[in-house]
Order: structure tokens, then sequence, then C-alpha cells
């Protein structure tokens, strides 16, 4: 934690005594009436508004408390100035794929891994990155720029694979991409573009895409991959999986603290 402190006056140095003149040594009557003068003014300066010194009294840093994020922690710490920012394609699924993916939940919980669903679906084209206020706009502009050029088209996600974060401080079951992926990768390589302009991190070298469906803490990997055999086989027999399963792509989204954009595919 780094704490930002201001000293609370300039004038709080210490005064140096002034030292009596001595009988018979010869006094420099300019250079006393300097320093009369300098105590006068050092006597009227006016003491800081408690109002002024409470702005500096508190951390420029703000304290994470993972309680109130379901014991998550944050990939980084957040501070002033700085948007977690994602790029995206947005999922919006149908009742029986919540119903699916209950399922899967169900099956986990009756072997003792219990998970919680997630609560918003898309297929990420970005890593969450940091994205400096005053270059949202440009970072914008940026995107917006090449996302003109795509069409739309459709993804099928009905793949079951487990992930982890890259602290492996959480643990997730996704439903990876199995069609539509050539299409995504190349809107991949232009947002990668766009985050290159800015010295940011691109999405990993050899991407999986797909649709995180539910969430745990903890690195239980092995213990999930055991089950995802089962899993799939909960997803192939479901009624109309393929159907439900199949999204359109017609919009990448970015998301950058509580603002999104959305950039139309043709």
């Amino acid at each position: 934690m780094f704490l930002v402190n201001y000293s609370s006056s300039e004038g709080d140095e210490e005064e140096e005594e002034q030292e009596e003149p001595r009988p018979g040594v010869r006094v420099d009557v300019g250079a006393a009436a300097a320093a009369a003068c300098s105590e006068e003014v050092k006597s009227q300066r006016l003491p800081i508004p408690e109002s002024v010194m409470g702005m500096f009294s508190q951390s420029e840093e703000h304290l994470d408390d993972s309680s109130k994020h379901d014991g998550r922690i944050r990939s980084f710490l957040h501070q002033r100035g700085n948007w977690s920012t994602l790029v995206y394609v947005e999922y919006y699924p149908e009742e029986e794929f919540v119903e699916l993916i209950d399922l899967l939940l169900t099956h986990l919980q009756a072997h003792k891994l219990p998970m919680t669903r997630v609560t918003e679906f898309h297929v990420s084209l970005s890593q969450t990155v940091i994205l400096r206020h005053h270059w949202i706009s440009i970072f914008v502009e940026s995107l917006k720029e090449k996302m003109t050029f795509f069409d739309r088209f459709y993804c099928l996600s009905d793949k079951v694979k487990i992930y982890t974060n890259e602290e492996r401080t959480r643990t997730f079951l996704g439903l990876e991409v199995s069609a539509g992926s050539n299409y995504l990768l190349e809107l991949l390589k232009e947002v990668d573009k766009s985050m290159e302009e800015f010295n940011l991190k691109t999405y990993h070298k050899s991407p999986s895409f797909h649709i995180s469906v539910a969430w745990c803490l903890g690195d239980l990997t092995a213990e999930l991959e055991e089950r995802q055999h089962e899993l799939q086989d909960v997803v192939d027999k479901f009624e109309n999986s393929a159907r439900i399963l199949q999204h359109y792509a017609d919009q990448v989204r970015c998301k950058t603290g509580n603002k999104v954009f959305s950039f139309s595919l043709r």
C-alpha cells in the first residue's frame, strides 16, 4: 500500500535562534532589520484550514475487500485513473442455455465440486488490461476503425473445457468454440494491434475461444478434468443443444470501467 503524505506547512521548519549582540561587537544594522522583518512575516502566516489538510490525509490507493466479491482477489490493484478494460463478443443466452448450465452444476455438486454460475456470458477477444482514463477515447476509436470491415457470423460453443486465471486463484468451467473460431481469430488480430498501439498486453498466443459458464475459488483443474467427459455427455445429450449453443456475433464490445462501447459488424 502506497501512501501519499504532504507536510502540513512549509513554515514548520525550525526557526533559527537570534543571538543577542555581545558588548563591543559591531552589529550589522541592515542584517538585523532583515531578520526582524522575516520574523514578522512568519508570525503573520495563517494556519492551513483543516478542510484542505483533509484532502491529503487518505491513501491514494483503494483497498480492495475480497469479502465483497465472493472471495475473489483482483489481479491488479485498483488505482485512481486506471480503468479495467476487456474486449469481447457478447452472448445472449436462451432460457434453455441456463437450464443446461444448471444441469452441469448439479452434476458437479453431486460429486462435491460446487461452482457458481456466471451471470454474464461472452467470448473474450482480449485479456483484462489497464487503460488510463485519458486513453479511453483514442483506444475506442482505434477499435472502431478496425472492426468496420468485418462481417457478422455464427459461432458454436459446445465443447466442455476447464480453465484457470493466470494467478491460478480461480477455476472456470467453459464451453469452447468449435465452429466460428477462424472468424474470431481474425477479429483478435485486429484487437491485438490496438493493444500494441498502447503498449498493452495482447491475447494468448494459442487462444482457446470460449464462454465461461461457472467458476470457483482455487485451482481445481485436476478434479474438474476428471469429470470433463461426464460433463460433455450432459451437453451432447441435452435436447436441441446445437441450436441453444449457437450464437450470432453481430458486434464487438469494449468494457472499460463502467462504460461499454459497441462496434457493429457488417
